[in-house]
């Protein structure tokens, strides 16, 4: 939803750029919904109800009785009815600590109502909105209409030094089914009406400040009478009015190693970046690499698949001025864990040299992660190839060990431990990244209070007697 601001930037800064895409990449749908129930998913959305104008000065009051779901669509209707002080009602729904997403495709097939006075808009919010506000947490609107004009705007919302903005819009047959939809990666944000672009900006490294779209997003419908953009007149014959939205659906890439060949994961396009920072590389082939890596930084590749059970050689790609360091990898949030690689010193910060762990793994599609175990080298690279079929694992630490899943993943009150009935009356410790018992307690088949954990990345180890000791890795939001 566009918001009054103190700053526009649309410079040069943001011109296109174009950045390298990794190995035999495709789109993979993760998640939908498809509104083909008789009523809302109350696992996906959650109602945002309230008048007070929104920060727009709209003239709405936001209720859940004006949703229906029904005939495989969900239905937001307007309508002049006063409640809580406000002349109109409508309906705001959002996915905010129930589904967020870090980069992909994100669409939706939506028809919008014209009519002075009327502001539908598909959206979405920085996770982290409630720690830092707005418009720090970032704000990428999808679509957005107002009035009876049939353009569409696709507009980005940012703090660099101030409220700052980019956007484009396209006009667009009325009163009709269209596609609504982006394509979000670490380097930029594009727009597209039924498959066509309209808008791009370049979010490569922060350029601009645009660091916020770096991080997760959640979504966000609603249908606004009045406000600051379509202005406080309503053309009171459009209403009841109605936002029909057959689905919304989230794609990300896939990575695939090839049976007989290998995937290259470049760290500049990992899916998540906590704690490291992109730098220009002299390596073979030139292009960025991550550096100033400290202990506890990490990077996660969505969707990375492996198409056959067995043995993979996992290969990185690093380089140390110092006296090097070690380095892990895993799956999943650290359900799966490989174990530890060391990382010699090379005698510069460009002085490239290859290391590598031969692992098992069951054939699936993963969230692939490297985790910094310590510090003091730099990362351009990671290599995953499918190896032969009777080739033996290089460690025996480097099979997975046995885990407890822990969900929801990422946290913010109370996480549930799914373990074995072997494990009821274990021990359970929570680890912060600098090694700190900072919660320790008894498994007792219930689900944890970590409301008060400081944001971030912590460690959850399950010990029980005559049972293998189970680890999982969890993030606080």
């Amino acid at each position: 939803m566009k918001r009054t601001f103190t700053r526009l930037l649309q410079t040069a800064a943001l011109a296109l750029t174009c950045a390298a895409g990794a190995h035999a990449q495709t789109y993979q749908q993760v998640w939908a919904d498809e509104f083909n129930g008789t009523a809302v998913n109350t696992s996906n959305w959650v109602f945002e109800t309230g008048g007070g104008g929104w920060g727009n000065n709209e003239k709405q009051y936001y209720q859940a009785a004006n949703t229906t779901v029904a005939n495989g669509e969900l239905v937001i209707t307007a309508r002049k009815q006063s409640v809580g002080g406000m002349p109109y009602t409508s309906s705001r729904l959002k996915t905010q600590g129930l589904k967020q997403f870090t980069y992909g495709k994100m669409e939706a097939r939506i028809k919008v109502p014209l009519g002075q006075g009327l502001w539908p808009a598909f959206w979405m919010l920085g996770s982290n909105i409630s720690t830092v506000s707005w418009p720090r947490c970032g704000e990428i609107d999808i679509m957005e209409q107002v009035n009876a004009d049939s353009r569409c705007y696709g507009t980005v919302h940012w703090d660099s030094n101030g409220h700052a903005q980019y956007g484009g819009n396209v006009a667009m047959s009325a009163n009709t089914y269209h596609v609504y939809s982006i394509e979000w990666t670490p380097s930029y944000i594009r727009w597209f009406v039924d498959g066509a672009k309209y808008n791009e900006i370049n979010i490569a490294n922060g350029v601009g400040g645009t660091e916020e779209f770096q991080k997760p997003f959640f979504f966000l419908l609603n249908l606004a009478v009045a406000g600051d953009w379509p202005g406080q007149t309503v053309d009171e014959s459009k209403l009841p009015a109605s936002m029909n939205v057959d689905y919304v659906r989230v794609y990300q890439l896939t990575s695939t190693p090839p049976a007989t060949s290998s995937v290259t994961l470049q760290a500049e396009a990992a899916n998540v970046n906590n704690g490291m920072v992109v730098e220009a590389c002299s390596d073979a082939g030139g292009g960025q690499d991550m550096g100033y890596i400290d202990a506890g930084d990490y990077l996660v590749w969505n969707n990375v698949n492996f198409p056959t059970s067995g043995s993979y050689l996992i290969e990185y790609r690093v380089a140390s001025g110092a006296s090097g360091g070690t380095i892990s990898s895993d799956l999943n949030a650290g359900s799966i864990q490989f174990g530890n690689t060391a990382i010699p010193g090379t005698g510069g910060w460009q002085n490239w040299t290859t290391v590598s762990k031969t692992v098992n793994v069951n054939a699936g599609t993963y969230n692939f992660g490297v985790y910094a175990q310590t510090g003091g080298y730099n990362l351009n690279w990671v290599r995953i190839t499918k190896q032969g079929a009777n080739r033996a694992l290089a460690t025996a630490d480097a099979e997975a060990k046995v885990v407890a899943t822990v969900y929801p993943n990422p946290v913010r009150d109370r996480l549930t431990l799914d373990a074995a009935p072997e494990f009821l009356g274990g021990e359970v410790s929570i680890l912060s990244l600098d090694g700190r018992t900072v919660w320790r307690g008894t498994h007792r088949g219930e689900s944890v209070d970590v409301s008060a954990l400081r944001p971030g990345l912590y460690t959850l180890v399950l010990t029980a007697k005559d049972q293998p000791k189970l680890v999982s890795r969890f993030s606080k939001e």
